[in-house]
């Protein structure tokens, strides 16, 4: 089971934009894409024939997970993840500070 997933809302804790929190808009293996996070200028060539004006333009880049945690709305910190299986046979996610379910 994955730790953070689309539509989490995570914080930084390494790099750049270390503290800033966002919700995750794509996870491609271990790489995350944060909503206005990480962004980058990129210079980019018009493309006519898919009406692409050129010149730079700003975008979010790729965090790896290891420099992002879920942020937990309780305690208002970061915080790792868990796993636990429920009396129904579901895995949720839990936070390990105290243990609340993440999944609902």
């Amino acid at each position: 089971m994955k730790n953070i997933r689309k539509g989490d809302e995570v914080i930084v804790i390494a790099g750049k934009d270390k503290g800033r929190r966002g919700t995750v808009m794509r996870v491609d293996g271990d790489r995350v894409l944060v909503e206005n996070v990480n962004v980058v200028k990129k210079h980019q060539k018009p493309n006519p024939a898919k009406n692409v004006p050129g010149g730079i333009v700003e975008r979010e880049a790729p965090l790896h997970l290891s420099n992002v945690m879920l942020f937990n709305s309780v305690t208002q910190k970061g915080d790792r993840v868990g796993t636990r299986v429920l009396e129904n046979g579901r895995r949720v996610r839990i936070f390990r500070s105290n243990n609340e379910v993440v999944d609902i």
